[in-house]
Formats: C-alpha cells, structure tokens, sequence
C-alpha cells in the first residue's frame, strides 16, 4: 500500500462530512463567558466541547471530559500515551466588519470563513480526521494518540493547567496553533508595571493604550501653563512620524497622538503615540516625565536605553514595547511589554531592568512572567515532523523562532505545527476569519502521516 496516496484519498473523499463536522462547531459561539456550574469558561466552551466530543465518540474514539475544562479522545485507550495533539475550542469575540456571519461557516472562493476556522476549531478538525483516516484504513500502528481539546487557550490556558493536575501530557507533544514548517523556539516573556511620582502639575492627565501587548495607536495628554504654539514648536523639532492633533479650552490644552498599532512580538512594525507623547512632554520640560523618555525613546524597540538589549543566534533580539500609560492621583503608571530570548531568563531581564528604572526614579514589579520554551531542532521529534511537512507539501522544512506564545509554551517539549501554511493571512482574530479548503485538507493529510511516522510498528 502507499501509505501516502491512501491517506490523500480517504481525506478527499472524507471532505464533505470534515465541513459538516466543522460547521457544528463553528456555530457555536464559544467565547469565554460567566463560569457557570460545570462550565469553569461559561456555556458555550462548556457546549463546544461537548460537540467536539460527541464527533469523537461518533468515529469509535475513546472519550473523557475532564470537568468541562478539557476534554480527550485516545486511539488505544489501553495504551500509555505517545503522541498528543493539543487542539482548543475556545475563540475570541467576533469583533467587528465581517462579511459573513461570524458563528457560521462560509464556503466562499475556496475559503472556509467563520470565527475559528482556522484558530483551532478547523485545526482540531483536521487532527480528527487525520486519526480518523488511519484508524480507517488500518495503517500500523501500535503507540496510542490523545487528542486533547481545551477551552481556555485564549484567556489564559487555566484549561492546560487543570488537566496537567489531572494527567501528565504525553512525551510527544504538538499544536497545530501556530504556523508551518514548526515552531520550536517561543521566546520568554515579561509583562511590567512602571511608577513614578509626576510632581509637575503643569500635567493634568495622561492617558494612552488599551492591551499591554500591542503598540498604542492613540495617547492623549492635558496640560496647562503651556501655550499651543510652546507645544506645536516642540513637536515640529521632534519631527516625529506621529501625528499630533491639539485643542484648547479652559485654559488646557489636549494634545493627542495618533500612530499605528502593530502586535507586541513586532513592535518596529507600528508607530508607538506613547513614547511619541513621552518624548514631547519631555521637550517640554515637564518634570520626571524625562525619566521615562529616558528609558524609551521613541522608535527604540530593542530595549537598549532600559539595559535589556541582548541576542542569540537561535531565537533572535529582545523587543519591548512600553504599551499603557495612566496619570492617576499624581502617579504615572506604565505597562511595557518585552519578548526575550532563550539565552535570558525573566529574572536576568528583571535585574537589569530595574537597575536602568531605579537610578530614574522609577519602581517596576512583574504582572506576568514567562521563561523561553525551545526544544532543540535536532531533537528527532522536530526532525521527523519536519520531514513529514516535507514528503507531504514538496516544501522545505526548517524549524523556526517566534516572539509571540502558542498552546504549548508551557509545555516541557511541545512544538507547534500547523496550521497556518507560509504566506497565509488567514485574518486570524480578525474580521472574514478563514481556512482555505485545501489547507483543511492538507493539514489533515500532514497530521495523518506524522502519526504514521510517530506511532507505526517498529
């Protein structure tokens, strides 16, 4: 038998009941909600996990809910784990400017459209079938396979770290929660909080950024005893690629900064009206804002002026983006948000950090931390799961570093894999989210031959 043609045909010919499966699932809106009794996430992850489950059960699967937290299905469920695909049913809000329905799947122009078509409702699909095909097709195996489907990935992943308590995670672990050929390297991560006493009460308030990790788009300063044509002056010397709006009434003037947002993970990507506010209140004069001036300047992004700077070879350079500001009872308080690589760890981060705030007067405590997460691309994991992308798609295979988090960061050897393909823009958590059809079904096929692989008879 070709192994690889019969996989390729079952999953083809499996393709209609696949979208109708996956058109169960996307109708469901499972949003985090209200907990609820036996929903720790609210009903609707609570429900989509039972739906998933049922599909499960349906295809001859051994099933077990784990307190509507996390929910399995095992392919030899006398067997101790081998392999475990790590999927979640859990999505973010719609959001605004769809096209289509959110909480329905689409067929439109070989795109599957719909809110968690591709991030991990369609994924978790594709892992489904790939078991499925080989269940069907009586391929040799004899390791079992768990898959493993949470409800919480997106707010925090408290589903992951009940389960853990529960059951230990196999030794082979992947997500299709990220992006091909395979993520090995996720850099570690920081989330700050920076004080410090403004005692200039030229400054009346201060206000920029909605999420600690993205740029902010938007800041908005109040001042007084400062003319506008004082302000506009300042501004213009900066010359910054900002633009500042201002309106005066009261004898206050409003300046407001408008840049671009752009994710934490790519902070050069956006233009920050934070630290473009910093740096103008700071031309101004106007006292102890000078400190964090100081420590981000505008367009700066590899944390340089904050003592942080670093880089190895395998995980790339630090980024840090100071995000959210707020001017409360004479205080300003600061969030930044910094990505680092595995050649640090949050304590070294924090050391120097603190050091470069605490000589401007500035206290800093941690609101997250996370270590990097790397298994070694020469691990014959990685390897043979890239030789599997391979075989499959004709594409070459090569292990790859991100500044962002997938579902297994916390994980002691997990990988993503799949399901985004090199060049996609699926509008993940954005508007007209999708899969195209083809990707469904390819990633089906990718999965199916990677269980061949990890799980056959030796």
């Amino acid at each position: 038998m070709n192994v690889r043609q019969a996989i390729h045909d079952y999953i083809y010919g499996a393709k209609e009941e696949m979208l109708a499966d996956l058109r169960t699932l996307v109708e469901i809106p499972s949003v985090m909600g209200e907990a609820e009794e036996n929903a720790p996430f609210g009903k609707y992850p609570a429900k989509a996990l039972a739906a998933a489950l049922d599909i499960c059960k349906r295809e001859g699967f051994s099933v077990r809910n784990f307190d509507n937290y996390v929910g399995t299905a095992n392919f030899f469920p006398d067997k101790a784990e081998h392999l475990g695909i790590l999927c979640h049913l859990d999505v973010v809000p719609e959001g605004s400017g769809w096209s289509v329905p959110p909480f329905a799947l689409t067929e439109k122009d070989g795109k599957l459209l719909g809110r968690g078509t591709i991030d991990d409702k369609g994924p978790a699909i594709a892992a489904l079938y790939a078991m499925k095909a080989v269940k069907a097709l009586g391929l040799p195996i004899d390791k079992n396979i768990r898959l493993i489907l949470g409800t919480n990935e997106e707010n925090g992943s408290a589903d992951l770290e009940y389960y853990r308590k529960k059951e230990a995670l196999p030794p082979l672990l992947f997500t299709p929660d990220g992006s091909y050929p395979l993520i090995n390297i996720e850099k570690g991560m920081l989330r700050m909080r920076l004080e410090r006493h403004i005692s200039d009460n030229r400054l009346i308030s201060i206000k920029a950024g909605l999420a600690v990790n993205a740029v902010p788009e938007n800041a908005e300063a109040v001042v007084s005893g400062i003319t506008e044509e004082a302000v506009k002056n300042a501004a213009c010397a900066l010359s910054l690629p900002v633009k500042f709006t201002f309106t005066e009434e009261k004898g206050c003037l409003t300046i407001i900064a408008n840049g671009r947002s752009a994710h934490a993970s790519t902070p050069e990507t956006g233009k920050n009206a934070l630290t473009a506010t910093l740096a103008l209140l700071a031309a101004l004069g106007i006292k102890d804002i000078e400190a964090f001036a100081k420590l981000f300047p505008y367009g700066e992004t590899d944390g340089l002026s904050c003592g942080i700077k670093c880089s190895d070879e395998i995980s790339g350079a630090v980024t840090t983006v100071l995000s959210v500001a707020e001017l409360k009872d004479g205080v300003l308080t600061c969030r930044q948000d910094i990505r680092f690589p595995v050649c640090e760890s949050c304590e070294g981060i924090i050391n120097k950090l603190e050091r470069a705030a605490s000589a401007c007067g500035i206290t800093l405590s941690a609101d997250m931390k996370s270590e990097p997460h790397n298994v070694p691309a020469e691990s014959s994991f990685v390897k043979t799961l890239l030789e599997v992308y391979e075989d499959v798609t004709g594409e070459k295979g090569y292990p790859v570093a991100i500044g962002g988090g997938t579902y297994v960061h916390d994980t002691e050897n997990g990988v993503a894999f799949g399901a985004e393909f090199p060049g996609e823009d699926n509008h993940m958590h954005g508007a007209d989210e999708f899969i195209r059809t083809e990707s469904l079904l390819l990633n089906a096929e990718i999965y199916a031959n990677a269980i061949v692989k990890l799980c056959g008879k030796e």
